[in-house]
């Protein structure tokens, strides 16, 4: 019998399988301010529409944007309660997608429009 020669330990910190933590139920009342959050971030972003503010429109646009993704990411996705693995790989696809806004921004500001 194979199974009675394995070892089983109890692993407290959940190394071994960090998929296999305890889960966490998130409250209709978590989801209700979630949801006045996002709503009040949509507020914001129709408002900031109307506000002539120059080169800063996108850049406000797209800050009201991420904040709102995060948000998403954190309590939608249930990114808030996982392994520091899956933060970790979730926060390096949100980083490079903040480095390719920040080089196609640099580059919309950069050209010299009408003069070529």
């Amino acid at each position: 019998m194979a199974h009675d020669t394995e070892h089983h330990y109890h692993d407290p910190m959940n190394v071994t399988n960090p998929e296999h933590a305890e889960h966490h139920l998130v409250t209709p009342g978590q989801y209700s301010i979630v949801f006045g959050t996002l709503l009040v971030g949509t507020a914001i972003t129709v408002g900031a529409a109307y506000v002539d503010m120059g080169v800063l429109n996108p850049i406000i646009a797209l800050a009201i944007a991420c904040t709102k993704a995060v948000i998403v990411i954190l309590f939608f996705m249930h990114v808030k309660y996982q392994s520091r693995l899956i933060k970790m790989t979730v926060g390096a696809g949100f980083l490079t997608f903040i480095i390719l806004i920040g080089m196609t921004l640099s580059d919309y500001m950069s050209r010299a429009w009408g003069l070529w």
